[in-house]
């Protein structure tokens, strides 16, 4: 679990272990009722602790939430560098579709990414700790493998994105199915077969005739 360092009142002298205690409920929390049905009360009924103990760490429910999205998120994005094209391909596949095979992470990505179309404060935390990040470890590799002539200079990489990630979300939240290595295999062969025609509006126009 990510370390977090909470914004209530005294927070660097707050025992972290407690912190931690509360942050693994929360998540739990959170994951079982969703953003609008918890409550710091239940929370910290699930901690074992006072109402107290989560105020000197967090001003508001949603300063809490604010936080654990950063402790749901902390699974590891790719960093690139292989140099190859196929490597950084299989790498991002399957670095989504671990994401996708926690069934607590889905929950709670869900229910906040509805949330997060009411809520701005929470639109921009998940927004800056979950969006962000992928897309740049993304657009950085897709990037590369332009500068080395691997990918055409004109890549559309914005429908690079949806190609990347689109094929394993849609098996995991419209079918349910698993999402095994030969899975991550055969998507990635097909991403990279793929990713040279992800062009510009003109020049896919061209590719089609």
């Amino acid at each position: 679990m990510a370390e977090i360092r909470p914004r209530g009142r005294g927070a660097a002298v707050l025992r972290q272990t407690v912190t931690d205690t509360i942050v693994a409920a929360a998540v739990a929390e959170l994951a079982e009722a969703g953003y609008a049905g918890m409550s710091m009360g239940a929370v910290a009924r699930r901690a074992g602790t006072g109402k107290a103990a989560l105020y000197r760490r967090w001003p508001s429910k949603e300063a809490m939430v604010v936080d654990l999205i950063d402790v749901v998120a902390s699974q590891q994005v790719p960093a690139g560098g292989a140099g190859d094209l196929g490597s950084e391909v299989r790498a991002y596949v399957r670095a989504v579709a671990d994401t996708l095979s926690d069934p607590v992470v889905m929950r709670i990505v869900l229910d906040l990414t509805a949330e997060a179309a009411r809520n701005p404060g929470l639109a921009e935390a998940f927004d800056t700790a979950i969006r962000q990040p992928r897309r740049t470890a993304c657009e950085r590799f897709l990037r590369s493998a332009v500068e080395r002539g691997q990918l055409p200079a004109d890549l559309d990489l914005d429908l690079a994105l949806d190609l990347l990630v689109g094929l394993t979300q849609w098996r995991v939240l419209n079918t349910g199915q698993n999402v095994d290595d030969s899975y991550v295999e055969a998507t990635s062969e097909l991403i990279i077969q793929a990713l040279p025609l992800c062009l510009g509006a003109g020049d896919r126009r061209g590719v089609r005739g």
